[in-house]
């Protein structure tokens, strides 16, 4: 398995998910979104593999946008194809984890039930 997990070192659903995983031995790939953002790519396989698992690429960019955020203002009223370059541009407005085992298998937010079923 080859998991990464894109979160801040101050989020606390970050390190619960680093924990899960280091608690069962699953090596991860941490990345801070505050050190290095997240590239469009890897932004795009989390999509296509969020938009598998909820059934449209829209509904995963919902699912990956912080309603949280002090800066929804600036994404909640951004047409669908400006909101995916909006979140490359502010990773804060990302929920965080966001963890990602290879190209096919993605979640956003703190997901155990889902990551016991990857093999």
């Amino acid at each position: 398995m080859a998991i990464q997990i894109f979160g801040t070192s101050k989020c606390f659903d970050t390190k619960k998910a680093e924990r899960w995983f280091s608690e069962r031995n699953i090596s991860v790939q941490k990345i801070d979104l505050k050190q290095k953002s997240i590239s469009k790519g890897e932004l795009e396989s989390v999509v296509a593999a969020l938009a598998q698992k909820l059934g449209s690429k829209d509904g995963a960019i919902e699912a990956l946008i912080n309603t949280k955020s002090k800066d929804y203002a600036s994404i909640a009223y951004l047409a669908d194809e400006d909101k995916l370059e909006k979140l490359l541009e502010q990773p804060a407005l990302l929920v965080t984890p966001i963890v990602r085992n290879g190209k096919t298998a993605a979640t956003a937010g703190f997901c155990p039930d889902t990551w016991k079923t990857w093999n």
